[in-house]
């Protein structure tokens, strides 16, 4: 049940606009510009959907109506019946490409967030940030916000789960304040560099000063950034079992698929939630979801690869692993982006024009790769479909919150490993610095030992127990538009240092076996910084404050 209580008013007021007001997954009957404005916001806060609604939406955006109180029933009926006859007696399943619907999925695990995210076409989701907001808020039951998955709390290893998950909670709590204040010491705001957020100049204390509305924002925006660093360091305390909301708009067909995956999933958290789902989406697309069932195929398949490459819990990963592995890429790289480049604009085959290309000089090659991609601006000046002939695969080895940000990538093929502790983990080096060192390392150990109890009974549940801090295997293999793409957002100064310290490295071994491609990737950053996320921060603040006037609205 949702932990929020609505009183008689609100429960009228939000009654128009939601599938159900009591449950934890729901549906959204909004126009569908609000309901992404809706999810875009809800990401960021410690609130519920439907209160974010209540208190930020509905009185405050006059467009917002609610939708009509009965559509036609007769039209209703007959649309019904052709998607019935199409999609269900026909199998025509472009038809399901069609319909859509926005599903909120509040208080899951992390676990089960990676699984539906894994589904990449036809899904969108948004998930609640671990930058933005705390996880040591306590429900009625004096619990912290995890999973209680319930083979393991039915089990011998019960109070074994129950102490890990509290204490590594208690950790990230008590050690919040103190990290914020260490990073105020440690970065004071009269060093940081400030540019404005309007003209991009570099602004100097007297600059600040003299502005009490730029001092102001100036200020707003250091605190949001030093407590975002802080929630970015103690995140590696967060179980995988820890509690989050993910908001998605898919397509009939994609949430169809979706659904029978989880169906056929070895955790009941998916099966549940299958379940679930499929309630609310029979309320706003049923003839999209009528197949959607458990399948043998998925599941016997997942139990016959699984016993392949069975292994002990105990298994410790003990040989140095690199973190960034190259495995394969295209040593024909440039005549194949060279010849894609061509195609469109002549009428001669792909091998005529590879063979002409194999031949040009490297002058020649320059030129003609300056006119597709010299251009570039910014790094929303995308590269063209050409990037798209060239592939690399990678083997990386990564903590889980790592991992996280990285996953979100979909137009890229990636699998990944179960979470264990088998490959160790990673501190932050501000935890030990500031002398939390040695209580990370027994709430890790503690961790570990209990992984290693339920996995003897529950290898798959084991999973919930395994702190962010540790470290995960998975392939990417990806194309050069996509990787470029990837490398351009991902080394920006307000990205995770985590994160932008592997994209930099994957980028450095594809420049090494294609440096002249990887010129054109020239929005990459390879600087490293102290509270990068600063000046994105100020401008988010101007843009509050009005400061900033939106392009769009043409004043």
């Amino acid at each position: 049940m949702s932990d929020d209580s609505f009183t008689t008013r609100e429960r009228e007021r939000l009654a128009p606009f939601f599938t159900n007001l009591d449950r934890d997954i729901f549906g959204l009957k909004l126009p569908q510009e609000v309901a992404g404005a809706l999810f875009s916001r809800y990401s960021r806060s410690a609130k519920n959907l439907r209160r974010v609604f209540l208190d930020e939406f509905l009185g405050e955006m006059g467009t917002i109506h609610a939708p009509a109180s009965a559509p036609d029933a007769a039209a209703l009926k007959k649309a019904r019946a052709f998607y019935d006859r199409v999609l269900v007696g026909y199998g025509d399943d472009s038809v399901a490409q069609l319909g859509g619907a926005h599903i909120a999925c509040e208080r899951i695990s992390n676990l089960a967030a990676k699984l539906i995210e894994d589904s990449r076409i036809g899904i969108a989701p948004l998930e609640k940030s671990t930058r933005y907001v705390r996880f040591d808020k306590k429900d009625p039951q004096d619990d912290y916000p995890f999973y209680k998955e319930p083979c393991i709390m039915a089990s011998r290893h019960a109070s074994h789960y129950q102490e890990a998950m509290t204490l590594l909670f208690d950790a990230y709590a008590r050690q919040m304040d103190p990290v914020i204040e260490y990073i105020q010491k440690r970065l004071p705001i009269h060093e940081m560099s400030f540019k404005h957020p309007r003209s991009g100049e570099t602004l100097n204390d007297q600059d600040i000063e003299r502005d009490p509305e730029l001092a102001k924002w100036a200020q707003t925006a250091y605190r949001s950034t030093i407590r975002a660093h802080a929630c970015d360091l103690l995140r590696a305390y967060l179980p995988v079992s820890t509690k989050t909301n993910v908001g998605l708009f898919g397509t009939g067909q994609a949430f169809e698929y979706l659904l029978t995956k989880l169906y056929s999933h070895p955790l009941t958290e998916m099966k549940q939630l299958a379940e679930q789902m499929h309630a609310e989406l029979n309320q706003l697309i049923p003839s999209f979801v009528k197949r959607a069932r458990p399948s043998e195929y998925l599941s016997e398949t997942y139990q016959a690869t699984r016993r392949l490459s069975q292994q002990p819990a105990t298994d410790r990963n003990t040989t140095a692993a690199e973190a960034v592995a190259l495995l394969d890429y295209d040593a024909e790289a440039e005549e194949r982006v060279l010849s894609a480049i061509l195609y469109p604009h002549t009428r001669r085959s792909l091998a005529q024009i590879r063979a002409e290309v194999k031949h040009w000089s490297p002058e020649h090659r320059r030129e003609a790769l300056n006119d597709y991609l010299g251009r570039r601006r910014h790094r929303r000046d995308k590269p063209g479909r050409a990037f798209e002939q060239v592939y690399y695969t990678f083997d990386l080895l990564g903590n889980i919150g790592m991992y996280r940000d990285l996953h979100r990538h979909r137009i890229l093929s990636q699998e990944r490993q179960d979470f264990t502790v088998a490959h160790g983990y990673e501190t932050p080096k501000e935890l030990r610095e500031i002398g939390f060192g040695e209580e990370f390392d027994r709430c890790m150990a503690q961790a570990a030992a209990v992984y290693d109890r339920i996995y003897a009974d529950f290898p798959h549940e084991a999973q919930y127990v395994v702190p962010f801090a540790y470290r995960v295997r998975w392939y990417m293999k990806l194309n050069l538009r996509e990787l470029v793409h990837m490398a351009e957002l991902r080394t920006m100064p307000q990205g995770h240092s985590d994160y932008r310290s592997m994209v930099q490295e994957i980028c450095r071994q594809v420049e090494a076996v294609h440096p002249t491609l990887l010129h054109y990737a020239q929005f990459i950053d390879w600087n490293d910084y102290d509270l990068g996320r600063l000046q994105s921060e100020m401008r988010t603040e101007y843009k509050k404050s009005g400061l900033i006037q939106d392009p769009s609205s043409g004043s």
